[in-house]
């Protein structure tokens, strides 16, 4: 449970009844007893608590679907900056992506994108590339 094994676990309590002593061990385990079950009545109440106030048992929440891990946060931010009318109209087309861009600029493509309905999408600029042996500029801003 803890990452401690059994032998590991015998030498902790030979330490603990050398430290302690045989005279105080009871008390101190009456002490763990009571600590563990002071822990489960308060995890039996907090699972309570949830049962009552969000009217779903802890048993029957879908962990998996809550899970972090599984969002894109490109799909995210893509559905958060596109209007939900364009988002289904997206989804509905399920073409090539330059097809849908042309179709969302009100361009007809019947097979897809073509390149007629690509010329309205702007060309990325173009990367200006440093002579050997230039250094490149400072920007005391950047970071």
């Amino acid at each position: 449970m803890f990452g401690i094994n059994t032998p590991e676990l015998l030498l902790i309590l030979v330490l603990a009844v050398l430290v302690i002593g045989p005279t105080r061990l009871p008390g101190y385990v009456e002490k763990l007893k009571n600590l563990i079950r002071e822990v489960r009545k308060m995890a039996s109440g907090a699972r309570e608590t949830i049962k009552e106030e969000a009217g779903v048992d802890i048993d029957d929440i879908d962990w998996k679907k809550l899970d972090p891990r599984q969002y894109d946060p490109r799909r995210i931010i893509r559905e958060a900056l596109i209007d939900d009318e364009e988002l289904d109209s997206l989804k509905s087309l399920k073409m090539a992506p330059g097809a849908a861009i042309a179709s969302m600029m009100g361009k007809d493509s019947k097979d897809g994108a073509t390149a007629d309905s690509l010329d309205a999408v702007p060309a990325a600029p173009a990367i200006e590339r440093l002579e050997e042996g230039q250094q490149a500029p400072f920007d005391a801003e950047a970071t």
